[in-house]
């Protein structure tokens, strides 16, 4: 089996290379749009999509290594992107507009202990994404449901992680696991990173309860007036680094003061270009010189999906030109269960311009 976990930014709490960034937007005509980044920088992983039909049946990883955890059977056919195996979708959307996505959680959340005796009810963390697509229609479905499963880590040393589902009506929620018990937030701002808690970055945002849209100033000060040198300073003070709270305090007031967009492909272009401000230049990751490979990007995938329209958009980052999976062309009561590359080549697509003579 190939080794976990690197994969789906999940690590010994020691590795710098993780920042993965999560928003929300709402279209005007009522589409939602679930967007993230997936950031590994130790190494190229192989990320790919998988289409997951109704009646699919899969079995969770356990820690000792075999297959003879949970087994769940496909309710809802589903889309998601991931890495090296098709059971570790990192981010997804089933065909009732549910989303689920996973986030790296170092140190603050806590997973039950394995117990043999219950490994008929044991689900692998990496899995969690697949079980709730596979099973669930809402956001109070899982929660009615979550206290059926026992949720371990398969890795030892491993992080834990923690969720975000979305629902086409716009209702998002974090669950993340603490001392072993699975608690819900609301995320009305729409937006998750990695730690501290969810509760803890939420507080930390009254740090920028100075910051505004637009440009600052003027402003007299005894006989000077001072100017903005450009527009935009509203926002002097926002925090420009790549750690987990300054992405969420970044990600949150530029979510939330994007101009709202008409519809859903609208909307998923908006996510992509708020998404770019969170592309992490591989040479950050690391000290000079101490780059473990060479990658264009430590930001691998970004992925936007239009749960009203039940569109996946992505682009990676060996290639920028957007890709979608458009899940109303798929049957999924007839359609194979198959999973492929994200990118067919991993080159950057460029289009010369025709220039007349």
């Amino acid at each position: 089996m190939k080794k976990i976990l690197p994969i789906l930014c999940i690590a010994t709490v020691s590795t710098p290379a993780l920042a993965c960034t999560g928003i929300t937007l709402h279209a005007r005509d009522g589409a939602t749009i679930s967007a993230r980044t997936i950031d590994w920088a130790e190494a190229a992983t192989d990320n790919i999509y998988m289409v997951i039909p109704r009646g699919h049946t899969e079995q969770s990883l356990l820690p000792d290594g075999s297959q003879n955890g949970i087994q769940f059977t496909s309710r809802y056919g589903f889309v998601g992107l991931g890495a090296e195996r098709a059971e570790f979708v990192i981010d997804g959307t089933n065909e009732t507009g549910l989303n689920a996505a996973l986030f790296y959680f170092p140190d603050y959340g806590e997973y039950q202990k394995y117990d043999e005796a219950m490994r008929d009810i044991t689900l692998s963390d990496i899995q969690v994404v697949s079980w709730i697509l596979a099973n669930f229609s809402s956001i109070d479905e899982l929660k009615n449901n979550i206290n059926n499963v026992r949720i371990v880590s398969t890795e030892a040393g491993a992080s834990t992680v923690h969720w975000r589902i979305t629902e086409a009506s716009g209702r998002a929620v974090v669950m993340e696991i603490i001392n072993g018990t699975p608690t819900f937030h609301e995320d009305e701002i729409g937006v998750i990173t990695n730690a501290p808690n969810f509760t803890w970055q939420h507080t930390n945002l009254n740090n920028y309860v100075n910051l505004k849209s637009g440009t600052a100033g003027p402003m007299q000060l005894g006989p000077d007036t001072l100017q903005s040198f450009s527009g935009g300073t509203g926002l002097l003070g926002l925090p420009g680094d790549f750690s987990s709270p300054s992405r969420f305090v970044r990600a949150s007031f530029f979510s939330n003061m994007t101009i709202e967009q008409p519809d859903g492909p609208n909307t998923v272009n908006q996510a992509f270009h708020i998404l770019n401000n969170f592309d992490v230049p591989f040479g950050t990751a690391f000290a000079k010189g101490k780059e473990p490979v060479k990658m264009p990007s430590a930001t691998q995938w970004t992925i936007a999906s239009d749960l009203k329209n039940k569109v996946v958009y992505y682009h990676t980052m060996y290639n920028r030109t957007i890709r979608k999976i458009d899940m109303g062309a798929i049957d999924f009561a007839t359609v194979p269960f198959q999973y492929g590359p994200l990118d067919e080549s991993k080159t950057e697509m460029i289009i010369p311009v025709q220039i007349a003579q």
